[in-house]
Formats: structure tokens, C-alpha cells, sequence
């Protein structure tokens, strides 16, 4: 656990500098059949690439409002930690109509309408397929995100004090993300090489937290699993085993 790291992207930043080649995010859907697996360094490409997006392409500048809709998935991982990067504030589930810009799934294109800004969608199809007939008024994130820059330098970076996340109608700056994930990954008992099983929607804290940061903060990985109310016990079990989980959350 590195003291020093003060924002959410710089947890990802640490764990690239220690192990980029371990993995990070294991992403189940129940409702696909869905798996993929995202090393440290595969998920930090996609945060660059997705940062660059928010500053180059979208104009999104430190402490624009983002309005986030997006449910449990690897890609809304990348947008949090994107969000930080830039200094963009992710308000999970916030009302479009208030936002700078709207990052939305395919659920709730019609909620992000409301936005004046930007808007992107997402089709959350496997291997992150694009939308086959892109939505009128949006950015196809899997369409415009390809093609930016692997590395990413924040023209004006956010520091600690700066809003990182609105989380259920509060405000969180980017140190009391870290502060928090580091005490929910010590009253969790996370340790390096933990594997958390998180079947938490990322709608609130404990979601964000257990599905993402905390293991972040303790050197963690995470399986992050979306529509698991349609499996059995015994293959939540079977899951919990074959993906070698330390630690559940549900």
C-alpha cells in the first residue's frame, strides 16, 4: 500500500509501477455468458485512452460534472479512474440534465438526452463491441476511443482536495476515495494478492469500493460480477473456487 498515492488514478498508477502484468479485473456477465480478464497494464491503457477522449475529444476539463450511467462493468472501472485522471467529476447515476457531459449504457440513453453537453454510450456488448446502429446524439465510445494515445498527461491535474466522485448525493474529493478504499481494504482484510468477488452494483460506495478501489489500495485483484442473481448458490460456489476468491461481497 503506497502512502503517497492522494487520488484514485494514482492507486492504478502505483500498481502498474509494481506489477503491470497481473491481473486486475476479472468481469463476469450472467446475462451473456460474458468473461474477460484485464491485467493492470490493460486496464491502465484503456483509463489512457479514455482520458485523452475526456480531454482532447470532449473538451472535459477539471471539475466539469460527468453524469455517469453506467451499471457493474469493466469499462465503468476505466471511466472512474479516467474521471480522476482528468480531474473530471463522476457522478454515479447524477441527473443528466445538470451535468457537463453524460456517459451512458444502452439502458439509459433515453435519461441521457436531458445532457447539453457531450454525450457518449457505450453498447456494453462483449470484447467491447460497438453499438451496430449508433445511437443519434452520442459518441460511440467503443468507435472514438480506439484510436487515442496510449499514455496520457492531464493538462491541469486534480489534486487530493479536488472532487473526485458524487456517490449518493455526496461528494467525495479524490484523498477521501483513497482514504476510504484504504479503510474498507483493512476492515476487509485485504492483502496483496487478495481476490475479491464483488457482486455489488457500483451505484453506491461499497460497490465502487469493494468492486474497485479497495482492492486497488491493498494491491488486489477483483471478480467483478454483473447479472449474478441468475445463478444458483452452487455455481456462485463453483465461481468463488475456480477463480480462486479470497474475499466476497455481495
Amino acid at each position: 500500500m503506497n502512502i503517497h498515492d492522494r487520488t484514485p488514478v494514482d492507486l492504478l498508477r502505483s500498481a502498474l509501477a509494481t506489477d503491470g502484468a497481473r491481473p486486475l479485473v476479472t468481469y463476469y456477465d450472467d446475462a451473456t455468458g460474458e468473461r474477460v480478464e484485464l491485467s493492470v497494464a490493460t486496464l491502465a491503457n484503456w483509463v489512457a485512452k479514455t482520458a485523452n477522449l475526456l480531454q482532447d475529444e470532449l473538451g472535459a476539463e477539471r471539475g466539469d460534472r460527468l453524469a455517469l450511467l453506467l451499471p457493474a462493468h469493466w469499462q465503468t472501472a476505466v471511466w472512474l479512474l479516467a474521471c480522476s485522471a482528468t480531474g473530471v467529476v463522476a457522478d454515479i447515476g447524477g441527473d443528466p440534465a445538470g451535468a457537463d457531459l453524460v456517459v451512458s449504457g444502452p439502458d439509459a440513453l433515453d435519461a441521457a438526452r436531458a445532457c447539453p453537453g457531450e454525450r457518449v454510450a457505450l453498447a456494453l456488448r462483449p470484447l467491447g463491441a460497438r453499438f451496430p446502429q449508433p445511437p443519434v446524439g452520442f459518441t460511440d465510445y467503443a468507435v472514438a476511443v480506439p484510436a487515442q494515445p496510449d499514455t496520457f498527461a492531464a493538462y491541469d491535474p486534480a489534486g487530493p482536495s479536488d472532487v473526485a466522485y458524487v456517490v449518493e448525493g455526496a461528494e467525495l474529493t479524490g484523498g477521501q476515495a483513497v482514504e476510504r478504499a484504504r479503510a474498507d481494504a483493512g476492515a476487509l482484510g485485504l492483502t496483496a494478492g487478495s481476490r475479491v468477488m464483488s457482486l455489488a452494483g457500483y451505484g453506491g460506495w461499497t460497490g465502487i469500493s469493494t468492486g474497485l478501489l479497495a482492492p486497488l489500495a491493498a494491491g488486489a485483484s477483483v471478480v467483478l460480477c454483473r447479472n449474478a442473481e441468475r445463478l444458483a448458490p452452487e455455481a456462485i460456489a463453483a465461481r468463488r473456487e475456480s477463480e480462486r476468491v479470497t474475499h466476497f461481497a455481495d
